[in-house]
């Protein structure tokens, strides 16, 4: 059984425990389960689960095997596989992946061993592209113009790679409906990810503007993020991680990237990236605090670099605001509980049932 700090609130509300046990409780099981650590997620009688990813060699060597295979067909590919053919990559791929499937789902059958074996899976889903990429070569079909070369598919931004892209996010979600395996839901992520910048192409022609490509990153971020705050907390596995990521990524990037001469506009990107880093508290995920300060650290630059740059005060002023954040925070950290529980009751209750942290894994 997991608790979350929503169950201790509701312990509260009903008089099982006082404000301030319900605060030392909290406390407590963070530090016991800081000491004892877990190597798999908690499951009910006869449940299988999938352990989780150590920080150890065995682990580190897994995932490090992996990415490498990937990489060698997607970043790394030569020129020379263009000797091939449309058939013949498409007839490697196809090879590659199969047995990825065959090895993978022999050894996702032992629980001690599905980490590797999904890990395999993954790189059979991994070979999507590619065999994709060989398909339409053969056929001369692409859905804009020819994008050259393989090798350019990471490195250039094109609206001819949108199949490759819409073949593997399916290959992906088919792969997790038969495994549960989080790291898929990396691929998916990351060829989102792809596509928010390839859209921008095929929706407006060859010649886009920089604010059109923004534009359309931003959207199919705002998408990812809704995605992943969906399934956020509902599987005992940490499905959502990648598409926050990733979906902070398209969306930070493309907002990051538009031009304007407005200072309005500049100061609405500022208040944009301390509402990420607000909402890293609601959701309790650190990408949203490190993606909102780069953000926020950019608008300083702007500041420093720009408007004020004859100020000699500006850095000392600037000094003096974050060691009075600093400040807040040690005090926050004083009286966290009473100031959540006044946030949380500002929030209507159907609201708050929205919040991750309100939806234990099931």
């Amino acid at each position: 059984m997991e608790i979350a700090r929503s169950d201790l609130e509701r312990a509260v509300a009903a008089g099982i425990v006082t404000p301030q046990q319900a605060d030392a409780l909290w406390v407590a099981l963070q530090a016991s389960a800081a000491e004892r650590g877990s190597d798999a997620a908690p499951g009910g009688p006869g449940e299988e689960v999938v352990p989780r990813p150590r920080f150890d060699f065995v682990h580190v060597a897994y995932y490090f095997g992996a990415l490498i295979v990937i990489g060698a067909m997607g970043w790394f590919m030569t020129l020379g596989w263009e000797s091939f053919g449309g058939g013949g990559i498409l007839a490697i791929s196809c090879g590659y992946a199969l047995a990825f499937v065959a090895v993978g789902r022999s050894l996702w059958r032992r629980v001690d061993l599905r980490i590797p074996g999904g890990l395999l899976i993954a790189m059979a889903v991994g070979m999507t592209p590619l065999g994709t990429y060989g398909l339409e070569r053969l056929l001369g079909w692409w859905p804009a113009a020819d994008p050259g070369t393989y090798q350019g598919f990471h490195e250039w931004v094109k609206g001819g790679w949108f199949a490759m892209e819409v073949a593997t996010i399916l290959a992906a979600c088919v792969a997790i409906h038969f495994f549960r395996f989080p790291f898929l839901t990396a691929l998916v992520a990351f060829t989102l990810w792809y596509m928010s910048m390839d859209l921008a192409p095929l929706l407006f022609g060859t010649f886009v503007d920089r604010n059109d490509r923004g534009w359309v990153s931003v959207a199919v971020g705002a998408l990812m993020l809704v995605a992943a705050f969906s399934i956020d907390r509902r599987t005992r596995e940490d499905f959502a991680f990648w598409l926050y990521l990733f979906g902070l990524a398209a969306f930070w990037g493309g907002l990051t990237s538009m031009e304007s001469d407005s200072e309005a506009g500049k100061i609405i990107y500022l208040l944009v990236n301390v509402g990420l880093v607000l909402a890293s508290v609601a959701l309790e995920r650190r990408a949203f605090l490190v993606f909102g300060s780069l953000g926020v650290m950019g608008y300083l630059g702007h500041l420093a670099y720009s408007v004020f740059k004859d100020s000699a005060m500006f850095p000392f002023v600037l000094s003096a605001i974050g060691i009075a954040i600093i400040a807040l925070g040690v005090h926050l950290r004083r009286q966290a509980g009473s100031y959540e529980r006044t946030i949380l009751s500002m929030i209507p209750a159907r609201m708050r049932s929205w919040l991750p942290s309100a939806r234990p894994p099931i």
